[in-house]
């Protein structure tokens, strides 16, 4: 089967052809940094982290470039409540970023652009859209002249007639500077107090929709193979791109559209004002919290494009699957007298490649992938209880290792991944770790936890999982233990 992608341009699935052979070049639509990043942000980024794995996986070679909107309102109101700068802020919250995406597993980008770096070239796109008659500046602004370009609306459906003045995106509606109310900001003129820079039309910061038109054609050219986001974005932000950009260059952006689901919880939409708000880092550093690998099993149970509904029993029911992948993908490490060689070197299972494979090529369709690392976790999760317990087991040490080197390289493809340092060998009945010791490990846990170092929490609950011992955090910070 070969990859198959929705374009959201084309509203339907087609067959993915980049634009050269064995390349692709991937843009992101990343964070407005002021706040820490919500359950929202880990279902978009996993989503596209997963697809550029599958990719990379694929023997494709990836660019991928992904952005940090520094300049904004919202970052200057989180500015004025903390008596802080918009560089401060913005500093503090792309920090904040990096550390909950690496707990998620979420490779870095090749390049993150900046709206700050990117001033030159927004000004110079600008420029060229005054110059072909596509824009018009009004008392220190400007204005893309939406009806001048003919395919508005191609990417969303909509129709100009029906938008009026809510086409503007954040800010700008009702502005009698514009021309036609469907018209949007490419420049801003400066405010009193606000954060300015030079411009051929006076002192102002650039509007939202440019800044990613231009950091795009900076890092990746003209045209690229794939423009990912969050379902909202497709409009406004992502239909006045692809005006701004194409009326500029004359080119298509983005050959196919991608735009995740949103994210529900209990059943209702996600939002600050019904108080069902939650960030990435409330989610992991709560009393009982689930691991990280846990969170990024239950986004990837759904498919990318369907709304996911986060509930306390889908995160448990996601633990639980953990548990089981765990279980699998230690087996190798955790057995090391079987004999089963290499996590990476070796013959594989070419029924469980050709269904993984035939999964993530109808639009990465991860639920139907993760069946199949499960079908190979659990009979090595089965053989391990037999080893633990009666010291001996049926299947043969050379299918064994088929399965659990195919397994974890499957798991790989979809940033499921355990740290084998942190796997202890166990070929005998009982773990060889004593009470004293488990004890000592669940204070060095709390007092990690406690200094916010939850990278190293997470590593010591992995170590006792690894010997079988399970924690059982409890309300008011007080953690118990059972050997499984």
């Amino acid at each position: 089967m070969t990859l198959k992608l929705y374009n959201t341009l084309s509203r339907k699935k087609e067959e993915f052809n980049p634009l050269s052979p064995y390349q692709v070049k991937m843009y992101c639509c990343g964070v407005t940094v002021y706040d820490y990043c919500h359950l929202g942000h880990a279902r978009s980024y996993v989503a596209w982290d997963t697809l550029r794995r599958y990719f990379q996986w694929c023997g494709y070679e990836v660019k991928y470039v992904q952005n940090f909107t520094d300049i904004d309102d919202k970052i200057l109101n989180r500015a004025r409540q903390e008596d802080s700068t918009m560089e401060a802020v913005s500093e503090k919250y792309i920090a904040a970023y990096f550390e909950d995406m690496d707990r998620l597993n979420i490779q870095r980008a090749d390049s993150y652009p900046r709206a700050t770096h990117t001033l030159d070239s927004i000004k110079k796109l600008i420029q060229k859209l005054e110059t072909k008659d596509m824009a018009y500046a009004a008392d220190g602004d400007v204005y893309f002249s939406v009806r001048k370009f003919d395919e508005y609306g191609k990417l969303s459906g909509r129709n100009l007639d029906d938008l009026q003045a809510g086409a503007s995106g954040r800010g700008g509606e009702g502005d009698p500077l514009k021309r036609d109310p469907v018209d949007f900001a490419l420049w801003k003129s400066a405010k009193p107090g606000e954060p300015a820079w030079e411009s051929p039309w006076g002192l102002g910061r650039p509007g939202w929709h440019i800044e990613c038109s231009a950091m795009v054609r900076d890092t990746l050219g003209d045209t690229i193979d794939i423009h990912m986001g969050g379902g909202d974005l497709t409009f406004p932000h992502h239909e006045n791109e692809i005006a701004q950009s194409e009326a500029a260059s004359g080119c298509t952006l983005a050959n196919y559209w991608m735009h995740n689901g949103m994210v529900n919880v209990g059943g209702e939409k996600m939002s600050k004002s019904l108080g069902n708000f939650t960030t990435i880092r409330q989610l992991l550093d709560s009393d009982g919290a689930p691991e990280p690998m846990a969170v990024r099993l239950f986004i990837l149970q759904a498919q990318y494009r369907k709304p996911m509904d986060f509930t306390a029993d889908a995160i448990a029911s996601a633990v639980q699957g953990w548990g089981t992948l765990v279980d699998g993908l230690s087996f190798g490490w955790r057995f090391p007298d079987l004999g089963l060689g290499s996590a990476t070197k070796g013959p594989l299972d070419g029924d469980a490649l050709e269904r993984f494979r035939h999964a993530m090529d109808d639009d990465l369709n991860t639920p139907e992938a993760i069946a199949v690392l499960f079908e190979l976790a659990k009979p090595l999760r089965k053989v391990a209880n037999q080893i633990v317990h009666a010291d001996k087991f049926d299947e043969k040490p050379e299918k064994l290792g088929i399965q659990w080197r195919t397994l974890v390289q499957l798991a790989v493809v979809l940033g499921l991944q355990i740290d084998p340092k942190a796997i202890t060998h166990d070929n005998t009945q009982e773990s060889a770790i004593n009470d004293g010791d488990i004890e000592a490990l669940i204070v060095a846990r709390k007092t990690a936890r406690s200094e916010r170092n939850f990278a190293e929490a997470d590593r010591i609950r992995d170590e006792l999982k690894g010997q079988g011992i399970a924690l059982i955090d409890r309300p008011g910070g007080d953690t118990g233990w059972v050997r499984e």
